[in-house]
């Protein structure tokens, strides 16, 4: 199983491993600062170097056995198995779903509804909601957002067991994903006093690295259903 770097420290630009698996799409490593898709939110991209050798990582996946498989370019080299090697991310984009992601949870504690969906990128997010009554305005959300992003709160981990969760139903908010449950214990995602809930993936560490965010769009997705999209300007 690979240590999770990425959830110890989500600031980790680069990060030694030692190669523990070579397949047909990429490697696995014995430890790892590339998120794998999930959640929503995108798998990390960056480069592989070892002595003699580089590869570019385009995309990181879950694997069996809660492990993370690198997938590389299908033009690049592979390194052997046991190989050193140094890993490093694109962290430009890295940040910017760090930043997304964190002002999506912001988002759904201004919106007062069960959500139904979402999905971080880079420069558009989007969380979806089921709505009863008036729909609020993108003018209403995006002032609403930002005087919360303003006042630079701190964005904590917290972890609590697969028991407690189970019994507090309400710190799962979104209806279409499931937090990864099954190791003894769930890691929440808490924004003083704004937010708590079930998350794991990357999120910068104060609300006010996000910066302005401007809710783009709204899109009617059936009869409740309502799609909020907000971009980094």
């Amino acid at each position: 199983m690979v240590e999770e770097l990425f959830r110890q420290d989500a600031y980790l630009k680069q990060a030694d491993a030692t190669v523990t698996a070579v397949e047909d799409r990429g490697v696995r490593l014995d430890r790892s600062i590339f998120y794998p898709t999930g959640g929503g939110q995108p798998g990390d991209t960056g480069v592989l170097r070892w002595a003699g050798g580089e590869a570019k990582i385009v995309d990181t996946v879950k694997a069996d056995g809660n492990d993370v498989l690198h997938v590389l370019d299908p033009a690049s080299p592979k390194p052997e198995l046991g190989a050193k090697v140094q890993a490093e991310i694109n962290w430009e984009r890295r940040y910017k779903h760090m930043r997304m992601h964190t002002a999506l949870h912001v988002m759904s504690a201004v919106i007062k509804g069960n959500v139904t969906g979402g999905q971080v990128n880079a420069d558009k997010s989007r969380l979806d909601f089921n709505l009863e009554g008036d729909v609020p305005t993108k003018e209403w959300v995006t002032e609403e957002i930002n005087k919360i992003l303003s006042t630079d709160r701190p964005v904590v981990p917290q972890w609590v067991t697969d028991e407690e969760l189970t019994s507090r139903p309400e710190l799962v908010k979104t209806m279409s994903v499931r937090p990864p449950m099954g190791q003894g214990r769930v890691r929440l995602l808490s924004i003083e006093g704004v937010d708590l809930q079930a998350c794991g993936g990357t999120h910068v560490a104060q609300t006010a690295e996000i910066g302005r965010v401007e809710c783009i769009k709204i899109e009617n997705k059936g009869k409740m259903n309502r799609r909020f999209i907000i971009a980094l300007p």
